[in-house]
This record gives C-alpha cells, structure tokens and sequence, in this order.
C-alpha cells in the first residue's frame, strides 16, 4: 500500500504573491477556470460566478464519485463560489458591483456576449478603470471565426499538433487530456499578471484577449519557421523526432516501458555504447542530429533488442551508470508512489467536506518567499454567495428577490 501524502492544513486565511489580488471567474470548463486556479494557488481571493441553475459544465466533466465531478474539485480549489445569473438586469448590476472591487475578470463567452448583458469592457472599465478583463476564447475576439464554437480538440486539430502527432501512415492523434486548455490556461494566468504588472507601474486596466489557438501553435515550436523557410510540414513519425535519435520507447523483458532521449552526440555515442553498437556510432553520418534521425530505423533495432533483453530494473542502472537520459513510462499509480514526487510533495491530500481527502497535484511551481498553497477544494455551487453579498453591502432584501426569481444561488 502506498503511502499517503501529507495532508495540507486548511485555513481560511489566504497568503501568498498574490494575496492582495481579487479575481472574479466566469469562465467555464478549463482554459479559464485553470488559469484562475493558478491565481488562487497564490493567494488570490477567486470568487467563481456560475450559472444559479446548472452551475459549470465542469461540474459534471470526466470521472464522478457520489455525484461529485473529480475535476471540479482540482481545478475549482481555493475559489469562492457564488451562483449569479448575468444576462438578468439586476444581478448584472450587482456583478457590476462585484467588478468595482475587482482586479480581473476572467470570462469565456462568445465574442459581444458581455456586450449583449450590459457588461462589455466600457462599462466595466467605468465601474473600474484599473480592472483586467481576460477574454478567454477558442478563436480570438475578432476576424473570421471569432463567432466559431470550439473546444480544445478543435484547436489541437487546427493548430497542426494532431497532423504531426501519431504512427507514420496512420490517422492524425489528439491527446486524451485537455492539452490546448491547459497550456491556454498558463498563458492566460501570465497574461494577467502582465498586464497587472504595467497596471502597477503607473498604466490602467486594459483587455487581455487570448485565443486558445495561438498559444497551442505557439507550443508546437518552428513548424510554421520551417514551413516558411523550406515548405516543408512535420511528418508523424510516431515516439521519433526529426532532429535526433535515439529517442523512443522501447520494451524491457518484464514488460514495463522506457523512454530515452540522447538529443547530444555524446550522449547518443554513450547509448549505442552501451547497448553494444559504438560501430554506429563511428558512421560519417552520427555526427548530426539529423543524421542520426535519419537512420533511426538502425538505432532502434539495437536499443530496442538490448532493452528488450534486460529487466527494468536492469535497463535503469545501467542507463544511469552510463550517464545516458532513459525514464520509466508511468501511469497515475506510478506517479503517486515515486519517491522524488513524495519528496517534493507534488501530491498532497486536501480534505473534501464531501468526499474526505482527496490526493492531488500540488501547486504547479515553488516560491521561496511566498509559497503558494491548497486551502480548499472546489466548493457546492452558491456556496460563498451570502458571504461575498455581503462583503459588497448588497441589502439582504435584494438578495432575497433576486433569489426568489431563481438569478441568484
């Protein structure tokens, strides 16, 4: 049985770089809702705006347990949450009053939606000239598919990750996970900090408009440099790559996985060393990244039959002795139980006032001074209502009415 991490200690008292910070979620599903999650890691107040009725769709995303959405609860950690209904007249004056106190808003709607509500940037930037607006959208908010519903599988597809990504000759592969949300997400996270970074020094509030298409691009490296330079685009050349070789996966005899990467050349020289075949390395054409790719199909059936023959265990200690880059494949159980991962508890438990605790990736980097932290994970819907109403003043008449027609949660 693996050990369990350590358990976070909960506190209602918020610190951190960015304690100071007030942040208003009104996104939904990932690209937004984990960029806001990185900002309540550290320290900043996160009230999250839901539907009243329905709540976030992330809600009901991926793996339940006793009715509750194990995603929610990740990415909706060390957030408020208050169910307001925006396209109604008199909770989107009381949003408005939520955004006077604010620093950002983070929103995903269709581009003109906050227009159509009332809500658009000059109204906003009235209630509060220093406020962030960080316009989350597949697309951008304009040019010709700005209208376009899309979701992060759309954007694997058209940022050309899913063309290079798979066997050779076979179908183009889209990731099992929310890859163009999440990097979308940290690049919404530093976004924001940015444009409160000029804010700070002496600017006002401005819009942040980030697609979730162009950070994905960005991701992939020089393909579209290549392409410009060469016309050439990236063929799939499955676990390969097309600047070095070895690198892959390969088969140990007691069944595991190991990837290797030896994208130096002596690196690469100490691999075929090792495994037997420094003759390949002695080739005119191992000089070069490229050449080494090139041969790739050679360097493989020598790894692979080496590592084929040895353990795990076996293939691991004599990569290391060899000083030559390999890793295990893992799975979720493997991470857990690493003891580098327990080291840094990467993994910590979070008590769940509904499921009890819950084990989870730990904030996402490490700050000597002012460490981020997990207080709480993802709360009911409405849960915070009543206290962040109040915290604005808003009369308990008001609350009431609005609750009474079903706006307000």
């Amino acid at each position: 049985m693996n050990p369990s991490p350590p358990e976070t200690t909960t506190t209602p008292v918020r610190s951190g770089p960015l304690a100071d910070l007030r942040v208003l979620d009104c996104s939904t599903m990932l690209a937004g809702p984990l960029a806001c999650q990185m900002l309540a890691d550290y320290g900043a107040d996160v009230i999250k705006i839901e539907h009243p009725t329905r709540g976030d769709s992330l809600r009901g995303h991926g793996r339940q347990k006793d009715g509750h959405g194990l995603w929610w609860k990740m990415v909706s950690r060390n957030k408020r949450c208050v169910g307001l209904y925006l396209g109604d007249p008199a909770a989107a004056a009381v949003f408005i009053e939520m955004a006077a106190t604010a620093d950002v808003v983070v929103e995903n709607f269709r581009p003109g939606t906050l227009e159509r509500w009332g809500l658009g940037w000059d109204r906003l930037r009235e209630a509060n000239p220093g406020l962030i607006l960080c316009r989350v959208t597949g697309f951008g908010q304009d040019g010709p598919y700005a209208s376009r519903p899309a979701f992060g599988t759309l954007i694997e597809a058209m940022s050309g990750f899913a063309a290079m990504t798979g066997e050779p000759g076979g179908p183009p592969v889209l990731p099992p996970l929310g890859l163009a949300d999440s990097i979308a997400g940290f690049a919404a996270a530093a976004a924001v900090l940015m444009a409160l970074r000029h804010r700070d020094a002496g600017g006002g509030g401005q819009v942040v408009d980030l697609s979730i298409f162009e950070p994905m691009a960005t991701a992939l490296g020089p393909p579209v440099l290549v392409y410009d330079q060469f016309g050439e685009v990236p063929r799939r050349l499955g676990n390969r790559s097309a600047n070095n070789a070895p690198r892959n996966t390969y088969r140990t005899a007691d069944g595991s996985w190991v990837a290797v990467s030896a994208s130096a050349e002596p690196v690469a020289e100490r691999a075929l060393g090792l495994v037997g075949r420094p003759d390949l390395a002695a080739q005119p054409w191992f000089a070069t990244g490229a050449g080494r790719a090139a041969h790739g199909d050679e360097i493989d059936a020598a790894m692979a039959a080496w590592i084929g023959a040895r353990s795990l265990g076996e293939v691991i200690a004599a990569f290391g002795a060899a000083e030559v880059a390999v890793a295990p494949v893992y799975d979720a159980a493997d991470y857990v139980a690493d003891p580098q991962v327990a080291h840094r508890e990467a993994v910590v438990a979070v008590p769940d006032e509904e499921l009890g605790p819950l084990r989870m990736q730990n904030v996402a980097f490490r700050l000597s001074e002012t460490p981020g932290a997990i207080r709480h994970t993802g709360r009911r819907l409405g849960a915070d209502t009543d206290e962040v109403l109040d915290e604005l003043g808003i009369a308990p008449e008001v609350v009431a009415e609005l609750r009474d027609r079903r706006v307000l949660a």
